[in-house]
């Protein structure tokens, strides 16, 4: 059944005060939240690239604290082993039997910290549970529960003693944003306050676990006209042949901009998805699916230059498609 217009306004309204309660952690980031909110909606996992000290943990703690669930913070170090993920069997000798001991991974919300520092096979570790929700020990697979969500952060210039993660790991994060530094009013407001706390600890939970399962099952009920299919399709099709790329993005990547496409629109009050935004989420959906050939990195290309090329290029439909 198709969202009605009653319906988009309380699934804006409830978007809303999500949104001011995370930012009263987060001053200044207005849409790097409504990006973050939206990709929890979306069901999806959200990777946070950007400088040290701008508020990337900050930012996925206060998301955790705001839905009234489960949460737990993971920090990635080179030493990390899988089992410190998921979890291990242990032998109980009392009741001569092995028991399975849960890892942090078994949580609503799942931060996990500089995950770029860990090793290749511990991160893994987190393939199964980010597309499929379940993680198998010993060949018994184990539900992690709904909704689940994983935030990662990473430094985008400190390479030294990190591992980049591989192009099968990025396609499973539905969206990559960043915070950037604040400006110079926020940066005065920050001062202000004075409180080295984090503010994201004061935070208290003001949704549940089974109300974001309701509006992420509600969000996926907004209409999508076929002439807006069509121009997701496109865009990602011109990702595979567009110069200087030398891997595209997958139907992965075209999914992942339809479902965050028909939640952003039910948090601006729409019960219907327009090509505005799916310009709006091109980049933070798609960008980090790229890859580039070795010359155009050296170059200082990046990504998200061909995607703004791609979207500039690609024409919009201005019409709907005839029933």
């Amino acid at each position: 059944m198709a969202m009605t217009p009653d319906q988009a306004h309380w699934f804006s309204d409830t978007f809303a005060v999500i949104v001011r309660n995370i930012e009263r952690a987060i001053l200044g980031k207005t849409e790097a939240i409504r990006l973050s909110v939206t990709c929890m909606l979306a069901e999806g996992h959200l990777l946070l690239e950007d400088f040290p000290g701008t508020g990337k943990t900050t930012l996925a703690r206060s998301i955790a604290q705001t839905v009234q669930g489960t949460h737990s913070r993971i920090q990635f170090t080179p030493d990390l082993l899988p089992s410190d993920v998921t979890g291990v069997t242990i032998f109980d000798q009392r009741s001569s039997s092995f028991e399975f001991h849960q890892g942090p991974i078994f949580a609503s919300i799942v931060l996990a910290d500089e995950i770029n520092r860990a090793s290749p096979k511990t991160q893994s570790a987190l393939l199964e549970v980010m597309e499929e929700h379940r993680v198998t020990v010993d060949g018994i697979s184990y539900e992690v529960g709904s909704p689940f969500m994983v935030i990662a952060t990473q430094n985008p210039i400190e390479q030294a003693g990190t591992y980049r993660l591989p192009e099968a790991q990025l396609d499973r994060f539905l969206m990559k944003t960043t915070l950037g530094y604040p400006d110079r009013e926020t940066s005065l407001r920050i001062l202000t306050t004075g409180g080295s706390r984090p503010q994201s600890a004061a935070l208290a939970p003001i949704i549940t676990t089974a109300a974001i399962a309701e509006m992420a099952q509600l969000g996926q009920s907004v209409h999508v006209e076929p002439s807006v299919l069509d121009y997701i399709t496109r865009i990602v099709e011109a990702t595979r042949s567009a110069e200087h790329v030398r891997l595209g993005v997958s139907i992965r990547g075209a999914l992942a901009v339809a479902r965050s496409a028909r939640v952003w629109a039910a948090s601006l009050g729409r019960h219907y998805v327009v090509p505005d935004d799916v310009k709006i989420l091109a980049i933070p959906c798609l960008a980090h699916r790229i890859v580039l050939d070795p010359e155009s990195e050296f170059n200082g290309i990046t990504p998200t230059d061909v995607m703004v090329k791609i979207i500039s290029e690609v024409v919009p439909p201005t019409e709907r498609a005839a029933s």
